[in-house]
């Protein structure tokens, strides 16, 4: 992986620098943050940097500070919904502080002793909040299909099928 690069800044935008070491340019995603810290072009930058390599595409992201790109590797990795670009993108608009303390109050209200999954509770317990709940399902008289939530059986006399005692008795 690459984790930093340094050489000379040939070209700088809002969200893109290109650096050149050895002969070879790279492309490296910036911040507005980070944009805004750079040196004039000529100069020597060192940027601390996140590879990241999918299928169709590698991209390299860059920040002033160590501590930016290890929040950008947190944000990406461990928020939902979060890529590459939005993480960018919100670290373009807000501070370094102000992201990290909004991101621990977030997960403190998250219970990390339990996962999700041993907190529910247990199913058919009379407490759940499925239980006595009918299907929503409604048939042509308006009434419920007289099915449980979450369950094939009838909601009453279990043992009958469609056609009731009737049937039996031809």
């Amino acid at each position: 992986m690459i984790t930093s690069i340094q050489g000379t800044l040939t070209e700088s935008g809002l969200v893109r620098a290109v650096v050149e070491v050895g002969g070879l340019g790279y492309e490296v995603h910036v911040p507005v943050t980070t944009a805004e810290r750079l040196p004039p072009k000529g100069s020597v930058v060192k940027l601390h940097t996140l590879a990241i390599y999918r299928e169709d595409s590698q991209a390299l992201y860059g920040f002033a500070t160590p501590e930016d790109r290890d929040f950008f590797r947190l944000m990406i990795e461990n928020v939902t919904g979060i890529g590459p670009k939005v993480a960018l993108s919100i670290m373009s608009r807000l501070s370094l502080p102000l992201l990290q303390g909004r991101y621990a109050r977030a997960t403190s209200r998250r219970s990390p002793s339990a996962p999700a999954s041993a907190r529910r509770r247990p199913r058919g317990s009379s407490s759940s909040s499925r239980a006595g709940r009918r299907c929503g399902r409604r048939a042509r008289g308006g009434a419920c299909c007289g099915r449980r939530a979450g369950r094939g059986l009838p909601a009453r006399g279990r043992g009958r099928r469609a056609g009731g005692p009737g049937l039996q008795d031809r």
